[in-house]
């Protein structure tokens, strides 16, 4: 059985090679450091795809070995010691003699591991939600991940084993009612289902593997690492002109604006007479949007994608306008209605297809860009025991969209619902307080959610729900948090429905360093997007711990408010107050290598520790030397935007590379139709080489020629600057001697052309 969930065919049945079945356990290698490990008192073992585990088909099986004794069963592979007592059940345990046990080295030390066995190193994952988020109040509730510093983890999908919102791991199969998987029971539900993985410190492995049999992590549309303009409020459509007017007028890039619950009534005949919004609806507010379609166009005609909030566990009422009720009634006889209202039922195929046909394409048809889950009710469902309604409405959203509107690349905007939930993308984390102790938690709890493969975590930049007037539109506690969300997966700032609380950063007295902010985030879009498509080819997220490259160093456990943003800058956003009104002290460590100081200008070589200082306009960013970051010029003011110059940022003194991803930006087949530059940087003496290789790929829309400034960060002036062997001419480069900086004007040249820039000092 091959299943379609996720952007390529999944097999979730394994090699029959790769599997090795003792009695009533069955044993499946799937790399050389994972193990599933099955038993079943019926010898009934799950081949279906589950909601964590969705393929077993692995591209190769690696090498092992079995053999066995009297007593045992073994299987050994380059680096796993798996030892098996034939005819039990593994969970039992004999004592110190266990009945299943893996042995791995690891830091030069043999660790054992049975199932059942803590795991207190376990460097977790990531939680449902950031509501009532104070500090770091959420740290408990961060679940186990898929590494550890024991050098092992464990995954259990066992039914029996309830996730945190009291859910289990459901088994999926095709269903060609909705056309796409659907949750089923398993064969055995008392079944062990475990996956050991046993990686020690390769922690990179472990997560790309992890993506092998979880399901990739989607390529999320461009459009979404712009900023998003989003807040909890009675808005009418003249507020939302207005709005645009003034991101407009103050020169602030946006791609996304979102409408919040309030577009639509809450459902009922009275909210509807009195023209108020509430909890779930479906219908227009036309008191507030009297012409819902034309104020979606002007917002695209803007420039701007939009997304809908929903709340939809009260299901579909009768007073409902226009007639979705009736439809909906209609299509399905009658059922699931209860007392004028068809009762939320999306376990159930008959229920979701009528109701995407008659609501969803409804909205989609008028101009609805993509849809917010704001789950907030039961977390389990009523009609279906232990279904994850949090999983289940990630899921179904995610995979109607990717099959009834192919022309686009499926996304939503949702809540974690549990291993599997990182192949619906963007995270909607919830309702954190304002204040900065919750702004500080926020950095850690974002990279350790790459733990997971949920590489797209959106915050309400600013903080969500009101804490005192003293600090509730504190100007530096929002700038700071809007740097940082430069510096994060998903752009968005959001608060509450409460009057007291700002988020037109234009209302701010430091409004110019909250935009310079933004426009920084629009310059980082080329990095950004190519390191989204690393995500999806390699299973790690964006922002990443720094345990990552630097699994030996006791600092990159220790100082986890700093992580990598892609693979060559590191971060440690400024999360505090300042001591003067201005400046703020930050105690940084620096990995081994050599690190550009971006905001204060010096090159600063690792490993160690330095006390820094920032002031309120500047973010503690660093490049990596010899790294090439693409860069948009300062014009774009949509991510969306295809400029027909980039800016590639050099630090010299060290080898490096760098590249450029490009596609169609909304496409759905980006697996294949895509685009890349690769750049290369070396040194050699007194000489910088740089290269810019010739476009490989094919996409549609592309800019065929392009312009390049290249800015060489760190150097001293030139002797000698040579494009092609030919000498560039003095009024194509700038050098400025106060920044060390080098900036070169390639000419506008075919990008299937290969182009070489020597610089000797």
């Amino acid at each position: 059985m091959v299943s379609t969930l996720g952007i390529i065919a999944q097999n979730p049945v394994a090699k029959p090679e790769s599997t090795v079945i003792s009695g009533n356990a069955r044993f499946t290698v799937l790399t050389p450091e994972m193990i599933r490990i099955e038993y079943s008192d019926k010898a009934q073992f799950e081949d279906q795809a589950t909601f964590a585990i969705i393929n077993r088909e692995m591209d190769e099986v690696p090498d092992f070995s079995k053999s066995e004794d009297a007593e045992f069963m073994y299987i050994n592979t380059d680096k796993l010691a798996l030892k098996y007592r034939k005819g039990t059940d593994p969970r039992i345990q004999e004592g110190v003699n266990n009945n299943l046990t893996i042995t791995l080295n690891h830091n030069g030390n043999k660790e054992v591991w049975y199932p059942g066995k803590p795991d207190p190193l376990n460097l977790k994952g990531t939680c449902r939600t950031l509501d009532g988020s104070d500090g770091d109040n959420k740290r408990s509730q961060l679940e186990n991940g898929i590494i550890s510093r024991s050098g092992w983890a464990v995954i259990d999908d066992s039914w029996n084993n309830r996730r945190p919102d009291g859910s289990r791991s459901f088994a999926l199969t095709p269903n060609s009612e909705v056309g796409f998987d659907w949750w089923t029971e398993r064969k055995d539900p008392d079944a062990l289902d475990l996956y050991f993985f046993g990686y020690g410190s390769d922690y990179k492995k472990a997560i790309g593997d992890f993506t092998k049999i979880a399901g990739k992590i989607p390529l999320p549309p461009d459009y979404v690492f712009g900023y998003w303009y989003s807040r909890y409020a009675s808005y009418s459509d003249e507020d939302y002109r207005q709005i645009m007017s003034e991101l407009n007028s103050n020169d602030i890039p946006t791609d996304v604006l979102i409408l919040d619950m309030d577009w639509h009534w809450n459902g009922n005949a009275d909210s509807m007479s009195e023209g108020i919004g509430g909890w779930t609806g479906w219908s227009w507010n036309t008191n507030l949007l009297p012409e819902p379609e034309k104020l979606l166009q002007e917002i695209h005609d803007n420039g701007m994608r939009l997304s809908l909030n929903l709340h939809p566990a009260d299901g579909i009422n009768s007073h409902e306008s226009p007639d979705y009720y009736k439809f909906m009634k209609s299509d399905l006889n009658g059922k699931y209605d209860k007392d004028g209202t068809i009762e939320w039922s999306l376990d159930y195929p008959d229920f979701t297809k009528s109701f995407f046909n008659r609501v969803i394409r409804d909205h989609e048809k008028e101009g609805v860009d993509f849809w917010w889950l704001d789950w907030q009710q039961h977390l389990t469902s009523k009609l279906t025991p232990d279904l994850g309604e949090t999983f289940w409405c990630n899921h179904v959203f995610f995979n109607d969209m990717k099959k009834n509107r192919p022309e686009r690349r499926p996304v939503i905007f949702h809540r974690w619902g549990g291993l599997g939930s990182h192949r619906y993308q963007i995270g909607f984390s919830g309702d954190a307080l304002i204040n900065f102790p919750t702004l500080a938690f926020q950095p850690y709890f974002t990279s350790t959610a790459s733990n997971v493969g949920y590489a797209f975590w959106g915050h309400d930049l600013g903080g969500h729900a009101f804490t005192n007037d003293s600090i509730v539109n504190d100007p530096e506690l929002v700038l700071r948090w809007i740097q940082y969300g430069v510096f994060s997966p998903i752009f968005r700032s959001h608060a509450t429905k409460e009057d007291r609380i700002e988020r037109r950063m234009w209302k701010f007295s430091n409004f110019d360093k909250m935009r310079d902010a933004v426009k920084l985030r629009y310059a980082l879009f080329p990095y950004i997007y190519t390191m989204a498509r690393k995500t999806y080819d390699t299973g790690i997220g964006i922002c990443r711990p720094l345990y990552y490259e630097f699994p030996d160093d006791e600092e990159a456990y220790k100082y986890e408010g700093e992580y990598f943003f892609g693979d060559d800058i590191l971060v440690a956003p400024i999360t505090h107050a300042s001591y003067d009104g201005n400046t703020v002290e930050k105690e940084i460590w620096f990995p081994a290598g050599k690190w550009w100081s971006v905001a204060t200008g010096q090159l600063i070589e690792g490993p160690c520790v330095k006390n820094m200082k920032f002031t309120l306009d500047e973010i503690p960013y660093f490049f990596k030397a010899g790294a090439v970051i693409p860069f948009n010029p300062s014009s774009v003011k949509r991510v969306t935007e295809k400029p027909d110059e980039i800016i590639l940022n050099v630090v010299a003194g060290e080898n490096g590379t760098g590249s450029l991803y490009e596609d169609a930006g909304d496409n759905s087949d980006y697996s294949t139709e895509f685009a890349t530059t690769q750049f290369e940087h070396q040194v050699n003496g007194d000489t910088e080489t740089i290269t810019i290789e010739p476009r490989k790929g094919t996409a549609t829309n592309l800019l065929q020629k392009r312009a390049w400034l290249l800015n060489i960060i760190d150097v001293k002036a030139p002797k000698r600057i040579e494009i092609n062997g030919k000498r560039l001419d003095k009024s194509l480069f700038t050098y400025l001697k106060s920044d060390k900086e080098l900036k070169i004007n390639l000419p506008t040249t075919d990008c299937d052309n290969r182009t070489t820039i020597k610089v000797k000092y």
